[in-house]
Parts: structure tokens; sequence; C-alpha cells
């Protein structure tokens, strides 16, 4: 009997302590939107390795690795304001990949979050959102 009063204890014990810990107060997006932090760094995307893709953008060009650094494409940015800005296409590696050389990109930086960008991409008619870390 003192055996079953003691491991009820511990589990409630355990209960307790794991109830708190998802308590954990979640931090609120950066308002303002930080845009700034997209124009130079080195970058991955969440839920990706990095040997699967990796980005960097020095200077107004961004350039995406694949295939552990063995393809690319790059890209000279335009900027139309800090939080929109044009991708152009300009070169890649692998001749297999949809991206065209001209490709335009238009690209909006809608969140931040510390090291964290969420960017809405349109191109021809589709849009989608990507969440960028950047690391560096």
């Amino acid at each position: 009997m003192n055996f079953l009063k003691i491991f009820s204890v511990g589990i409630l014990v355990l209960m307790t302590s794991q109830v708190k810990s998802q308590q954990t107060e979640q931090k609120k997006p950066d308002n303002p939107v930080k845009c700034s932090n997209i124009k130079e760094g080195n970058f991955l995307r969440a839920n990706y390795p990095e040997s699967i893709w990796h980005m960097t953008i020095k200077d107004n060009v961004q350039t995406e690795y694949f295939n552990n650094g063995k393809d690319f494409i790059k890209s000279t940015l335009v900027f139309v304001d800090d939080c929109n800005y044009k991708a152009i296409v300009m070169e890649k590696s692998d001749k297999n990949d949809p991206a065209q050389i001209g490709d335009v990109l238009n690209n909006k930086v809608v969140a931040t979050q510390d090291n964290l960008l969420k960017v809405n991409i349109k191109i021809e008619g589709s849009q989608f959102d990507v969440v960028y870390i950047k690391v560096k």
C-alpha cells in the first residue's frame, strides 16, 4: 500500500512539472518587422538540413545552394522598399532546375522574430511563404 502511495505521488509530481514546462511563454513577432535582416547574411530554411539547401546574400546578390553545395541559383536583388524586393535569376548550374535565367520572383518580408524571417514569394501567378533562419 505504501508503494502505491509513493508511486501515485511521484506520478503527480511528474505531471505537474510537465504542465509547467509546457506553459513557457511564446515570443511575439517583431513589431515593426525587421526587414533589413534579409539584406545580408547566411540563411537556412526551417526543417531543411544545410546540405539540402542554404543561401547567402551579399552586395544584392542572392545565391542558393543545393545538393551539398554542388548546384546553385544566383539572383540579383532589387529592393523596391525596405520590405519588398525582386530576385532576378542571373545564373544557375543545374539545367534541369525549373528556375530559368531572367525569372523574376517578387518577395515581401511579412514577419520577423529574432533570427527568423517569413517571406512571401510570388512568381507567375503562384505564391508561397518561406521561413528563413538567419545564421550569420
